[in-house]
């Protein structure tokens, strides 16, 4: 049938897909008053996706039917009927949350224990305690409350109702019975299975389950467990889940060898085998940032992206830059490489006329400030000297301009410190680095009795000119004692910079 270009004021009974498929709920509302509460927005649904999904969530129990055997598909859902749905979809009954009480239910209405588990969990809203049961549902209240429910990231939602999403427009009951049956199988499961896994470039998996993966099977120590490759092939960092999908992954691994056929297994069961991929990632242009330091430039206009902007954990936090690629890596019709990880990559940087060195990823420094820039360090005590001329290569990066001069860096100056908390403190510069300048580096704080304890940088703290420093060894600052703060090696200086708790 072809795709239905409204939302009609029609609906299916249960004649069309079977008397015996969809039991009556006797205390809803009756059917015979929907002809007045109709959505008139735009849909691309089908007839057979809207019954499919009806007739999967009535035989779990989630969706039920009418007095006059219909299920109302074109009525527009109520808040009261949401509630019932997500609350049975997602299995609410054991969740706890902040009790409230909702001034304009009845306890004994249908819905009462509905709407009141939503609310008491946040995932719907009842403004001075008026939940408003017969209000019209819009698509976007259904995105936010679906997400919500699911702890999955709004654009994934989103993508899932793309074909009838309309940012006023009412929500009907096949609509959401739509979106919560794809929404019932992207709930994470502890028996997840692969359905299939292929190599998308020299350090990345494209891992595909059956039900997305549990928060604890995510973690990368188990990951590292779980996922058993051949060949000596191994994880470097935990899978992540792809913005829009149901549970396919993005898996970094270590440098595959080209045409090398791996065997995985997962949970100890046989999960396929893949060719490993000689695709190298395409990089623009390495430079140096400071006396130790280099990055290595990507651009999304040359088709490359780093794995932040598509993956579900990330998508809130990249705002608008965050979109969705399908399962061709394409989006808007464009084909993009994809940078997993670089959670313990390397890569070679050789000055002219001198030996080889090996410098390692600075973790966090991959995509920030809006910019897809990995940024590598020398070993410690190391510099690159000013005036020589130093070549980057790598084996899984192709860089098109890969060699740069070194140049001497001032170090950057710390103007003041202050104390957060008896375990952290925030330091300043003297201007904002522009960049993750802090990562990987420390401070010193010595006590007037001549007690040293030391602060590392905390990832991701960064807020223009200041960044958070925990202290390490589970030293505490004693209060009322005056540090001085020093930082440790040439990265920066600091002239009498102290800090009291």
């Amino acid at each position: 049938m072809n795709p239905i270009t409204r939302k009609m004021a029609t609906f299916l009974t249960i004649t069309a897909l079977g008397t015996a498929v969809f039991p009556v709920t006797a205390n809803q509302v009756d059917a015979a008053t929907y002809f007045t509460n109709v959505a008139t927005t735009a849909t691309q649904l089908t007839d057979q996706q809207i019954e499919a999904a009806i007739k999967e969530l009535n035989s779990l129990g989630i969706m039920n039917g009418y007095a006059d055997q219909s299920m109302g598909e074109y009525r527009a859902i109520t808040r009261a009927e949401l509630a019932s749905l997500v609350f049975k979809t997602f299995n609410l009954e054991d969740k706890t949350g902040e009790s409230v009480e909702l001034t304009d239910v009845n306890p004994n209405a249908w819905y009462a224990p509905y709407a009141s588990k939503i609310v008491e969990l946040g995932i719907m809203q009842a403004s001075n305690g008026q939940f408003n049961a017969q209000s019209q549902v819009t698509d976007a209240e259904l995105e936010q409350v679906v997400s919500k429910a699911m702890q999955r990231d709004v654009k994934s939602v989103h993508q899932w109702m793309s074909a009838f999403y309309s940012k006023n427009g009412s929500t009907t009951r096949g609509e959401t019975a739509v979106l919560l049956q794809m929404a019932h199988q992207a709930i994470p499961s502890e028996q997840a299975q692969i359905q299939s896994v292929r190599s998308l470039n020299a350090i990345t998996l494209i891992v595909t389950f059956d039900k997305p993966l549990t928060a604890a099977d995510e973690v990368f120590a188990k990951a590292q467990t779980d996922f058993a490759l051949s060949g000596g092939l191994m994880l470097t960092n935990m899978p992540r889940l792809k913005t829009g999908s149901i549970a396919t992954y993005i898996v970094p691994t270590s440098v595959q060898n080209v045409g090398e056929v791996y065997s995985l297994t997962y949970k100890g069961q046989d999960a396929g085998t893949f060719e490993g991929s000689g695709t190298k990632l395409s990089m623009t242009t390495a430079s140096q940032i400071t006396n130790d330091t280099f990055e290595i430039e990507a651009l999304q206009e040359n088709g490359v992206v780093d794995y932040g902007y598509i993956i579900s954990a990330y998508s809130g936090g990249r705002g608008a830059n965050a979109f969705v690629l399908n399962d061709q890596e394409q989006a808007e019709g464009k084909t993009f490489q994809i940078i997993s990880s670089m959670q313990a990559r390397q890569i070679v940087i050789t000055p002219e006329g001198g030996e080889p060195i090996v410098a390692k990823y600075v973790p966090f420094t991959q995509s920030t400030d809006g910019k897809q820039e990995p940024k590598f360090r020398l070993p410690e005590g190391q510099t690159l000297q000013s005036g020589v001329t130093y070549t980057v290569s790598s084996d899984w990066a192709n860089i098109d301009n890969a060699s740069f001069t070194a140049r001497s860096f001032d170090s950057l100056e710390v103007a003041s410190a202050q104390a957060v908390s008896e375990t952290s403190i925030e330091v300043s510069l003297a201007q904002d680095p522009g960049d993750e300048l802090f990562s990987g580096r420390s401070v010193t704080l010595t006590s007037p009795s001549g007690d040293v304890v030391t602060a590392t940088y905390k990832y991701s703290s960064r807020k223009g000119a200041a960044g958070v420093f925990d202290l390490v060894n589970d030293d505490k600052l004693i209060p009322g004692t005056t540090y001085t703060v020093s930082p440790v090696g040439d990265w920066s200086v600091a002239s009498s910079v102290t800090v009291t708790l």
